[in-house]
């Protein structure tokens, strides 16, 4: 039995799919010796898989952690530390673990994040195909009209793709909920800039059907089997690009 590259060194922990292709790229990862830079290579469980010239071992199963925290302003969602940045590795307590964000929130902006080891959720909860809705509280100078939250709901061209936000909601003036589920890089941050609003603070608040509800920033709890179980069994809602 054969399996792609890539979804082998997200089982392994060395990242989401997106990062593992990242190291793929860099000419970090061999197979039996010699460099590949496919990330769809298929592999068999007598290859040896080495990174950055050292073995990974393949036996044994590794324990899985699913963290879900509530990420505080001024943290970078990164496993190494750019000079005396905080990361948010900083807040977790099994740092011998290769844990990494699902979904990264950039540093100014708060909210839920998950943590993990396990590729499989990452790839499945972050991919365009699953469809998985991010919900954010954002806090604006301005007063809400209703010409904002029309323009705001007609979407932006990023990165040379049209987004659209599933709903844009006032909840009171300055503060409005945005519900997207494509994950662009600043997305929401565009679109606010788009609708000439001033962006104030930005909160991530649900990720599918897990709310960050009362969790205090910068604390964290452990999912639960219910939790991640409709994110591990779910299968594509539209073809991969």
């Amino acid at each position: 039995m054969t399996e792609r590259l890539n979804k082998v060194l997200a089982s392994l922990g060395l990242g989401s799919r997106r990062s593992v292709e990242k190291l793929i790229f860099s000419g970090k990862i061999a197979i039996n010796g010699t460099i590949t830079l496919q990330p769809y290579h298929q592999v068999n469980e007598s290859d040896q898989i080495s990174f950055d010239g050292s073995a990974i071992s393949r036996t044994g199963a590794k324990k899985k952690f699913y963290y879900l925290l509530h990420k505080p302003e001024g943290y970078l969602c990164s496993n190494r530390r750019v000079r005396t940045e905080k990361i948010i590795l900083d807040l977790l307590p099994e740092k011998e673990q290769r844990l990494f964000c699902v979904g990264r929130l950039d540093k100014f902006t708060s909210g839920l994040l998950l943590v993990t080891n396990d590729g499989t959720l990452a790839h499945k909860v972050m991919h365009p195909s699953f469809e998985v809705t991010k919900e954010y509280l954002v806090h604006v100078r301005e007063d809400l009209s209703h010409e904002h939250l029309t323009q705001l709901s007609q979407g932006i061209y990023i990165e040379g793709s049209f987004v659209r936000p599933l709903h844009v909601k006032k909840v009171r003036n300055g503060t409005m909920k945005i519900a997207v589920k494509e994950g662009k890089k600043h997305e929401i941050r565009l679109l606010v800039a788009q609708a000439n609003l001033t962006l104030l603070k930005l909160k991530r608040i649900r990720i599918g059907s897990l709310l960050l509800g009362s969790l205090p920033p910068g604390s964290y709890r452990d999912l639960s089997l219910k939790e991640i179980t409709p994110f591990l069994s779910a299968i594509p809602k539209k073809k991969s690009l």
